[in-house]
């Protein structure tokens, strides 16, 4: 039995760490600043918790001495903090970070470091990574590589059409942060929350519009082998025009605390929930120009015998998987590792990635 700190005890978090005991194989310490936060924490002889401030390093490098790794479910602020302090106690390190900074500085760190480090393995970036570089391997050249992903409420009911399902720093730092694209085989930056497009999937319109972070890496890999490359958050028509009315009109890309604060208190939670991945890849094969796509659709269900959402199951299962595939040596056991370095097939098959099969979940099916 492997000895895993779980750093945040949020929704996410949570789900990591019971999914992770309810294995066998991991004993989980679940870490937070918050006495509240893990008071709330079901009881399981697998889960120990543990109050910590990420800002003592001390504290932190003690807490993660001794253990086979830390995975980070905390605000993405926090990142660096944790992978230092990872990098200082020996320990393998593994995130869910969306931030572009906080990877790069998360890369710079395993240079140096004597263990495994694997940020942003969650779904967007992560899956959605490894889902496009598998896509991508199977063309002589690329021309587009089109990711495309959304976390949405299945019955939206106020003007975003849109309910909470996921980090809300997270939410507003893709909103607001630059983004990476390749256009015309250049790598630029381009503005969030631009270039809407809609398409339909089973009948449903959607609006599509650039956010930061979910490329993760890949723009840097596949820099010089591919035209245009880019990533877009999937929502219901008319999210973005208000997001934008929002953000620059009133100013609240100033003032992120006031915006968190109306949208956690305005915006209801939701268990009913659907994810949406939609990978698009042409380029050439035998000469001729052709198209792949994977789409997929993954609903909330029963997991580890608890009604978990779409966003707790795709995030909490890929990052799960990933650690997983590190514990049985199938990943490097030192340096850096690239979403897109891990296989799809392998992921898929594993006892966390397969809650990401191609098929809508029913409850038997997915406990």
């Amino acid at each position: 039995m492997k000895n895993i700190v779980v750093i945040g005890a949020g929704k996410i978090g949570s789900t990591i760490a019971r999914l992770l005991a309810n294995s066998g194989d991991y004993h989980v310490t679940l870490a937070d600043h918050s006495a509240d936060q893990l008071a709330h924490i079901e009881k399981h002889a697998a889960i120990a918790t543990a109050q910590i401030d990420i800002a003592d390093q001390t504290a932190l490098v003690s807490l993660l001495s001794g253990k086979f790794a830390v995975l980070s479910a905390a605000p993405y602020h926090l990142t660096i903090a944790i992978a230092e302090a990872a990098a200082k106690a020996g320990v393998h390190y593994l995130d869910l970070t969306e931030d572009v900074e906080s990877t790069r500085r998360v890369k710079q760190i395993a240079e140096t470091a004597k263990t495994t480090f694997i940020p942003q393995c969650g779904l967007a970036p992560g899956f959605i990574s490894i889902v496009a570089n598998d896509l991508a391997s199977r063309f002589d050249t690329l021309d587009s590589v089109r990711m495309r992903v959304g976390a949405l409420p299945q019955y939206p009911s106020n003007a975003l059409n849109y309910n909470l399902t996921w980090s809300t720093d997270g939410v507003i730092n893709e909103y607001i942060e630059p983004c990476e694209a390749i256009v015309e085989g250049q790598l630029i930056e381009v503005p969030a929350l631009e270039e809407r497009e809609e398409f339909s999937l089973d009948g449903v319109t959607y609006e599509a519009f650039n956010t930061s972070g979910g490329l993760g890496t890949l723009c840097e890999t596949l820099k010089g082998k591919v035209r245009t490359l880019n990533y877009r958050t999937i929502r219901y028509p008319g999210h973005a025009a208000i997001m934008k009315a929002l953000l620059n009109d009133l100013g609240l890309r100033h003032r992120r605390e006031v915006l968190k604060d109306i949208f956690e208190n305005a915006l209801p939670s939701t268990m009913q929930d659907v994810v949406i991945v939609f990978v698009t890849v042409s380029g050439r094969k035998d000469g001729r120009l052709v198209q792949e796509t994977y789409a997929n659709k993954v609903y909330s269900a029963v997991v580890a015998g608890r009604m978990m959402s779409a966003i707790q199951i795709t995030t909490a299962c890929s990052i799960c998987a990933v650690l997983d595939m590190l514990a049985k040596g199938e990943l490097p056991e030192k340096g850096f590792v690239r979403q897109e370095e891990i296989s799809l097939d392998p992921f898929l098959k594993s006892r966390f990635g397969h809650y990401y099969e191609q098929r809508h979940y029913s409850e038997k099916a997915a406990s």
